[in-house]
């Protein structure tokens, strides 16, 4: 079964940091671009970051310089560090796995965790 499991969050002040870990089974995980996503209560879903299977990383601009994203093929986890944290940062952080493969057909792989609570405050 594939398996996607965020752990890490808690509460911690503004100015702070926090480490979330992602650990991955059940697919070959190397071949997956792997994101962190984020929804506060009454919000959208959003994008934070993200790492391709070829490790090229992209961020989402509220946290570009505080965030950092990064994996670990060996041991079938992705990170986010996060530092600098603010109570606009407090939300449900998800991890999640993406591969689409084209053969014949196009087919699309998502697999999502439960979540992790992080809350920024004083």
């Amino acid at each position: 079964q594939m398996h996607v499991v965020e752990s890490g969050g808690g509460l911690v002040q503004p100015g702070g940091s926090l480490r979330l870990s992602c650990a991955a089974s059940g697919f070959t995980f190397s071949s997956y671009d792997m994101s962190w996503y984020r929804q506060a209560p009454e919000k959208e879903r959003e994008l934070v970051a993200a790492i391709t299977s070829a490790s090229s990383t992209n961020y989402a601009d509220s946290v570009k310089g505080r965030f950092t994203i990064s994996r670990d093929n060996d041991k079938y986890t992705v990170a986010l560090q996060m530092n600098s944290l603010k109570p606009e940062d407090t939300a449900m952080y998800y991890c999640h796995a993406h591969r689409t493969v084209v053969d014949v057909n196009v087919y699309e792989y998502d697999y999502w965790g439960q979540g992790t609570q992080v809350t920024v405050s004083a």
